[in-house]
Protein backbone atom coordinates (compact mmCIF):
# COMPACT_ATOMS: atom_id res chain seq x y z
CA UNK A 1 0.00 0.00 0.00
CA UNK A 2 1.06 3.58 -0.76
CA UNK A 3 0.30 6.95 -0.41
CA UNK A 4 0.79 8.89 -3.29
CA UNK A 5 3.46 11.25 -1.97
CA UNK A 6 6.29 10.30 -4.31
CA UNK A 7 9.79 10.65 -2.53
CA UNK A 8 11.82 11.12 -5.47
CA UNK A 9 12.46 11.05 -9.09
CA UNK A 10 14.14 8.28 -10.68
CA UNK A 11 15.14 7.98 -13.94
CA UNK A 12 14.73 4.82 -15.99
CA UNK A 13 18.25 3.48 -17.20
CA UNK A 14 16.77 0.51 -19.79
CA UNK A 15 14.11 -1.07 -20.50
CA UNK A 16 14.20 -4.63 -22.19
CA UNK A 17 10.92 -5.62 -24.01
CA UNK A 18 10.15 -8.88 -24.49
CA UNK A 19 6.88 -10.42 -26.73
CA UNK A 20 4.10 -9.34 -24.22
CA UNK A 21 6.66 -8.04 -21.19
CA UNK A 22 8.98 -5.59 -20.25
CA UNK A 23 12.10 -5.59 -17.56
CA UNK A 24 12.58 -1.74 -16.60
CA UNK A 25 15.56 -0.72 -15.06
CA UNK A 26 15.64 2.43 -12.92
CA UNK A 27 18.24 4.78 -11.28
CA UNK A 28 17.03 5.64 -7.86
CA UNK A 29 19.01 6.99 -4.47
CA UNK A 30 16.31 7.89 -1.52
CA UNK A 31 14.23 4.73 -2.44
CA UNK A 32 17.38 2.29 -2.06
CA UNK A 33 17.92 3.05 1.67
CA UNK A 34 16.33 0.28 2.87
CA UNK A 35 14.92 -1.41 -0.13
CA UNK A 36 15.50 -5.13 -0.11
CA UNK A 37 14.66 -7.93 -3.22
CA UNK A 38 11.02 -8.51 -3.17
CA UNK A 39 9.80 -4.71 -2.10
CA UNK A 40 7.31 -3.21 -3.35
CA UNK A 41 8.12 0.01 -5.34
CA UNK A 42 5.14 2.34 -7.02
CA UNK A 43 6.35 3.78 -10.12
CA UNK A 44 4.36 6.28 -12.06
CA UNK A 45 1.53 5.29 -9.57
CA UNK A 46 1.91 1.16 -10.98
CA UNK A 47 3.41 -1.21 -7.79
CA UNK A 48 6.24 -3.21 -9.00
CA UNK A 49 8.52 -5.62 -7.21
CA UNK A 50 11.98 -5.22 -7.01
CA UNK A 51 13.80 -8.32 -8.22
CA UNK A 52 17.23 -7.06 -9.23
CA UNK A 53 18.91 -3.83 -6.84
CA UNK A 54 22.34 -2.42 -7.03
CA UNK A 55 24.46 0.49 -5.77
CA UNK A 56 22.75 2.96 -8.58
CA UNK A 57 18.96 1.57 -8.81
CA UNK A 58 16.65 -1.34 -8.93
CA UNK A 59 14.71 -3.87 -11.63
CA UNK A 60 11.18 -5.19 -12.37
CA UNK A 61 9.37 -7.04 -13.80
CA UNK A 62 5.98 -5.44 -16.10
CA UNK A 63 3.94 -8.15 -16.91
CA UNK A 64 1.14 -8.18 -20.19
CA UNK A 65 -1.32 -6.94 -17.91
CA UNK A 66 0.45 -4.18 -16.36
CA UNK A 67 1.49 -2.77 -19.95
CA UNK A 68 -2.25 -3.22 -21.03
CA UNK A 69 -3.68 -0.89 -18.12
CA UNK A 70 -0.61 1.43 -17.66
CA UNK A 71 1.51 4.08 -19.22
CA UNK A 72 4.88 1.64 -18.46
CA UNK A 73 4.95 0.81 -21.83
CA UNK A 74 6.27 3.91 -23.17
CA UNK A 75 9.03 4.54 -20.87
CA UNK A 76 12.32 5.15 -22.83
CA UNK A 77 15.43 5.03 -21.22
CA UNK A 78 16.03 8.59 -19.83
CA UNK A 79 12.30 8.82 -18.83
CA UNK A 80 11.62 10.80 -14.88
CA UNK A 81 9.60 8.05 -13.11
CA UNK A 82 8.07 9.29 -9.51
CA UNK A 83 8.83 6.53 -6.83
CA UNK A 84 7.39 5.33 -3.72
CA UNK A 85 8.29 2.95 -1.76
CA UNK A 86 5.84 0.90 0.31
CA UNK A 87 4.45 2.77 3.19
CA UNK A 88 5.20 1.87 6.89
CA UNK A 89 2.56 0.84 9.20
CA UNK A 90 4.03 3.79 12.01
CA UNK A 91 4.44 6.15 9.18
CA UNK A 92 2.62 9.44 8.33
CA UNK A 93 -0.50 8.84 6.07
CA UNK A 94 0.32 12.05 4.05
CA UNK A 95 -1.62 11.39 0.79
CA UNK A 96 -4.52 8.81 0.90
CA UNK A 97 -5.25 5.12 0.28
CA UNK A 98 -3.04 3.71 -3.08
CA UNK A 99 -3.11 0.04 -3.91
CA UNK A 100 -0.85 0.82 -7.15
CA UNK A 101 -3.11 -0.97 -8.99
CA UNK A 102 -4.10 1.49 -12.00
CA UNK A 103 -7.50 1.21 -13.09
CA UNK A 104 -6.38 2.53 -16.42
CA UNK A 105 -4.69 5.64 -18.47
CA UNK A 106 -6.15 9.11 -18.93
CA UNK A 107 -4.61 12.35 -21.16
CA UNK A 108 -3.68 15.78 -20.28
CA UNK A 109 -5.84 17.77 -22.47
CA UNK A 110 -5.55 21.17 -20.50
CA UNK A 111 -2.89 23.00 -18.87
CA UNK A 112 -3.53 26.62 -16.98
CA UNK A 113 -1.53 28.93 -14.77
CA UNK A 114 -3.45 30.14 -11.79
CA UNK A 115 -0.91 32.59 -9.65
CA UNK A 116 1.05 30.13 -8.13
CA UNK A 117 -0.15 27.06 -9.41
CA UNK A 118 -1.54 24.94 -12.33
CA UNK A 119 -4.83 23.43 -13.13
CA UNK A 120 -4.39 20.02 -15.21
CA UNK A 121 -7.40 18.69 -17.29
CA UNK A 122 -7.52 14.99 -18.05
CA UNK A 123 -9.72 13.27 -20.08
CA UNK A 124 -11.03 10.31 -18.65
CA UNK A 125 -13.00 7.18 -20.06
CA UNK A 126 -16.32 6.62 -18.79
CA UNK A 127 -15.24 3.89 -16.77
CA UNK A 128 -12.89 5.46 -15.05
CA UNK A 129 -14.77 8.54 -14.10
CA UNK A 130 -17.51 7.48 -12.45
CA UNK A 131 -15.25 7.14 -9.49
CA UNK A 132 -13.72 10.49 -9.34
CA UNK A 133 -15.78 12.97 -7.68
CA UNK A 134 -15.49 16.99 -6.81
CA UNK A 135 -13.04 17.57 -3.51
CA UNK A 136 -12.12 13.08 -3.69
CA UNK A 137 -8.59 11.96 -4.19
CA UNK A 138 -7.36 10.39 -7.09
CA UNK A 139 -3.74 8.91 -7.87
CA UNK A 140 -2.01 10.69 -11.07
CA UNK A 141 1.34 8.57 -11.78
CA UNK A 142 1.51 7.81 -8.38
CA UNK A 143 0.67 11.35 -7.50
CA UNK A 144 -1.79 11.80 -4.17
CA UNK A 145 -3.95 14.79 -5.58
CA UNK A 146 -7.54 16.29 -4.91
CA UNK A 147 -10.01 16.64 -7.46
CA UNK A 148 -10.96 20.33 -8.30
CA UNK A 149 -13.58 19.60 -10.38
CA UNK A 150 -15.77 17.34 -12.75
CA UNK A 151 -17.08 17.22 -16.07
CA UNK A 152 -18.72 14.73 -18.81
CA UNK A 153 -15.42 13.90 -20.49
CA UNK A 154 -13.03 14.28 -17.02
CA UNK A 155 -11.80 16.43 -14.06
CA UNK A 156 -9.19 18.80 -12.76
CA UNK A 157 -6.71 19.14 -10.13
CA UNK A 158 -4.29 21.85 -9.63
CA UNK A 159 -0.91 20.92 -8.04
CA UNK A 160 1.57 23.51 -6.57
CA UNK A 161 4.91 24.62 -7.10
CA UNK A 162 6.71 21.82 -4.74
CA UNK A 163 4.21 19.22 -6.30
CA UNK A 164 4.78 19.99 -10.07
CA UNK A 165 8.69 20.66 -9.28
CA UNK A 166 8.98 16.99 -7.24
CA UNK A 167 7.25 15.15 -9.21
CA UNK A 168 6.83 14.54 -12.95
CA UNK A 169 3.73 16.88 -13.29
CA UNK A 170 5.77 19.72 -14.07
CA UNK A 171 7.36 17.87 -17.29
CA UNK A 172 3.50 17.14 -18.62
CA UNK A 173 2.41 18.48 -21.28
CA UNK A 174 -1.40 18.58 -22.91
CA UNK A 175 -1.28 15.40 -24.59
CA UNK A 176 0.75 13.32 -22.56
CA UNK A 177 -1.29 9.85 -20.72
CA UNK A 178 -1.10 9.57 -17.46
CA UNK A 179 -1.76 6.23 -15.28
CA UNK A 180 -5.16 6.93 -13.20
CA UNK A 181 -6.07 5.03 -10.01
CA UNK A 182 -9.49 6.02 -8.31
CA UNK A 183 -10.27 5.90 -4.77
CA UNK A 184 -10.38 2.16 -3.46
CA UNK A 185 -12.81 2.87 -1.33
CA UNK A 186 -15.16 3.94 -3.99
CA UNK A 187 -15.01 0.79 -6.11
CA UNK A 188 -15.64 -1.32 -2.89
CA UNK A 189 -18.94 0.36 -1.42
CA UNK A 190 -20.03 -0.11 -4.93
CA UNK A 191 -19.77 -3.64 -5.35
CA UNK A 192 -21.04 -4.43 -1.97
CA UNK A 193 -24.08 -2.05 -3.22
CA UNK A 194 -24.84 -3.93 -6.47
CA UNK A 195 -24.64 -7.20 -4.83
CA UNK A 196 -27.07 -9.04 -6.98
CA UNK A 197 -25.57 -7.87 -10.39
CA UNK A 198 -22.36 -9.58 -9.58
CA UNK A 199 -23.96 -12.54 -8.51
CA UNK A 200 -24.42 -16.27 -10.32
CA UNK A 201 -27.64 -16.31 -12.11
CA UNK A 202 -28.35 -19.81 -10.35
CA UNK A 203 -28.09 -17.59 -6.39
CA UNK A 204 -31.25 -17.66 -4.49
CA UNK A 205 -29.21 -15.25 -1.84
CA UNK A 206 -31.14 -11.66 -2.09
CA UNK A 207 -31.80 -9.21 0.07
CA UNK A 208 -35.22 -10.40 0.88
CA UNK A 209 -34.11 -13.44 1.90
CA UNK A 210 -31.32 -12.45 3.78
CA UNK A 211 -33.69 -10.26 5.84
CA UNK A 212 -36.45 -13.17 6.05
CA UNK A 213 -33.13 -15.39 8.18
CA UNK A 214 -32.21 -12.71 10.60
CA UNK A 215 -29.51 -10.95 8.46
Amino acid sequence: MFTGIVEELGTVRSIRRGARSAVVSIAAETVLSDLKIGDSVAVNGVCLTAAEKDAGGFTADVMHETLDRSSLGGLTAGSLVNLERAMLAGGRFGGHIVSGHIDGVGRISSMKRDDNAVWYTVETPPALLRYIVEKGSVAIDGISLTVASVDGSGFSVSAIPHTAAHTTLGTKRAGDVVNLETDVIGKYVESLLRPQESAPAESRITRDFLLQNGF
